[in-house]
């Protein structure tokens, strides 16, 4: 691309409603523009960076034997109502009725769709496996978007199913396209890790997340100093805690804590340290209330108290649930007497002499035991903390932030089973299709890159992920002479499947050079008064410049380029 007479801006200052160093930046080289929350228009070098993206992509899903197809966004409502889930995503999936009063939705994913094209093809065992994928807009609508590109309500997604006959087929699948996948995050040039995860609104018998590791990631990732465990926090087991067993059991006493509600303040007032306490916090479980019991020091992970209960719905109690269930003010809740369900964490039963409130406002019970306590659930409930012990080995757990980036499930029968997708096995009898779903962000993988690489210069992309790989600036576009190098040059670099862009524009050489690392183009020649000599500079983005001839220019190009791509195995 040539510069002069084409679509092309920058902006010098950081850009006020951005919220993450790859948003600011990518607006301000010209890659995307905000239309609304959460909603963000591809400018020409955000799509030549996402398509760049979404090659290695479809190269590696190619590779796999997967077919590519494209389903529709506007969907009847019925389709996710048949297979359960369409209460399962509430307010975050967009509704509209058409002229005929009939209800659609904007898909934001395509389980259901995959099931019923396969419906197609099905008929017996020997119609599997095969594999079909996307990619396609998806449309939710979040609370609360952010972080630019990484949180947003329009946005395109590769999505791949595979189908197979049985639970073995379907881990060959899977292992299949989990190695492509991991193929696409090295291509990608992405620090990445892989972890366990919530299964969530999928379903499924298994989920795993490779998420990019960057300080401004949403998740938390539960890893190991000692081994190569790894986890999303929401789904980290738990190792408890064990007393010694050694203290003789103290009367259970009651006192008076007024004015004393959270772990603060009762540690402040009773002097002891936050792990002789047991919280209890009722939640809200699918419109019922539940007692949860976790140490002091301790918080509730939320999605393991979903999955005990099997519940659609978990959220802390409104204040009328929690004076219902405890007959005291806010504070005071505890196990004794408590008038609902009772869940004991799994560290909470190894406990002695701890102190818990008194379903009475201004008070507390001190000298508590198991024998004081009758839980109707003990399970591991709460969230890993850093320097707890790794499930995996006995090693200390730290954490790091993530941008999930792609995601793999095994599915099951479970769409399989709502939507009816069967097939005749060898013994003429009907049995389910196993699935597998497989999604990768490519727009969230373009601003997680951008988190991980931008300097202070602006972006900072690989060569085969950059809108351009090479820049070639004239220094003054009224020399004839450096007009003619740079354009024998480019064109030279076109011919030998370079991509270059070509700034011959009218502008000081400092805002040509500053516009160059700002979008993050990666080698650079410039044109300038070595070109009468025959010689021009060429300089990495981050390295120093060299004077090279003019008849080298365009092969030490390619060399860079090549050297530059992740080979994959």
């Amino acid at each position: 691309m040539k510069l002069k007479n084409s679509f092309f801006y920058t902006l010098r200052e950081d850009v006020k409603d951005e919220d993450s160093v790859s948003s600011n930046l990518l607006v301000r080289a010209g890659f995307i523009k905000k239309n609304s929350s959460g909603v963000y228009m591809m400018l020409p070098l955000g799509l030549k960076t996402l398509n760049n993206i979404n090659r290695i992509i479809r190269e590696e899903m190619d590779a796999t034997g997967c077919q590519e197809l494209l389903m529709p966004s506007l969907i009847p409502e019925e389709v996710y109502v048949s297979s359960g889930r369409r209460a399962g995503f509430g307010a975050s999936m967009f509704s509209l009725y058409d002229r005929k009063h009939q209800p659609y939705v904007l898909g934001p994913t395509h389980e259901e769709l995959f099931a019923i094209a396969a419906k197609m093809q099905i008929r017996s065992y020997k119609d599997m496996p095969f594999s079909l994928y996307q990619i396609q807009t998806k449309f939710r609508d979040e609370p609360r978007p952010r972080y630019g590109l990484i949180r947003v309500r329009e946005f395109a997604m590769k999505d791949a199913y595979t189908f197979d006959k049985d639970e073995a087929g379907m881990d060959i699948a899977y292992q299949k396209q989990f190695n492509a996948y991991k193929n696409i995050m090295d291509r990608l040039h992405l620090n990445y890790k892989i972890v366990r995860a919530d299964t969530g609104v999928m379903g499924g018998l298994l989920s795993e997340e490779f998420q990019a590791v960057t300080p401004r990631g949403e998740d938390i990732l539960v890893l190991c100093d000692s081994c190569d465990f790894a986890s999303n926090i929401e789904v980290a087991q738990c190792i408890a805690e064990k007393e010694s067993g050694n203290e003789l059991p103290e009367e259970l006493t009651l006192v008076e804590t007024p004015n004393s509600r959270t772990i603060e303040e009762v540690t402040d007032f009773l002097h002891k340290d936050a792990k002789k306490f047991v919280k209890t916090l009722i939640y809200n479980v699918d419109g019922k209330p539940v007692a949860v019991m976790v140490r002091g020091d301790r918080d509730v992970n939320e999605t393991k108290l979903r999955k005990l209960f099997q519940a659609a719905e978990v959220e802390l109690a409104d204040p009328e649930m929690v004076v219902a269930a405890t007959g005291a003010d806010i504070g005071f809740a505890g196990p004794i007497g408590i008038r609902c369900e009772l869940v004991a964490d799994e560290e909470v039963v190894h406990m002695q002499n701890f102190i818990v409130g008194a379903n009475k406002t201004g008070y507390h019970y001190t000298g508590v035991n198991q024998a004081d306590i009758k839980p109707d659930h003990v399970a591991d409930v709460r969230n890993i903390m850093e320097g707890d012990t790794c499930p995996c080995c006995g090693g200390k757990i730290h954490f790091a932030h993530g941008i999930e980036v792609g995601n793999t499930f095994k599915l099951g029968t479970k769409y399989s089973k709502a939507l009816d997708l069967q097939f005749l096995d060898s013994g003429n009898e009907l049995q389910y299709v196993w699935m597998g779903s497989y999604g990768i962000g490519p727009a969230r993988a373009m601003a997680a890159l951008a988190e991980q690489t931008a300097d202070e210069d602006g972006l900072n992309w690989p060569a085969d992920i950059a809108p351009y790989q090479c820049a070639i600036v004239t220094i003054s576009t009224k020399d004839e002479l450096q007009n003619e190098i740079s354009e024998r040059i480019y064109n030279e670099l076109i011919r030998k499947g370079i991509d270059p862009i070509l700034d011959d524009r009218d502008a000081r050489p400092g805002i040509k050079f500053k516009d160059m690392d700002l979008i993050g183009i990666p080698f650079r020649i410039t044109v300038g008064r070595g070109a009468k000599d025959g010689k021009v500079e060429l300089k990495a983005r981050k390295g120093e410049s060299q004077k090279i001839a003019v008849e080298e220019a365009a092969d030490r190009i390619v060399e860079l380029v090549n050297a530059a791509k992740v080979i994959v195995h």
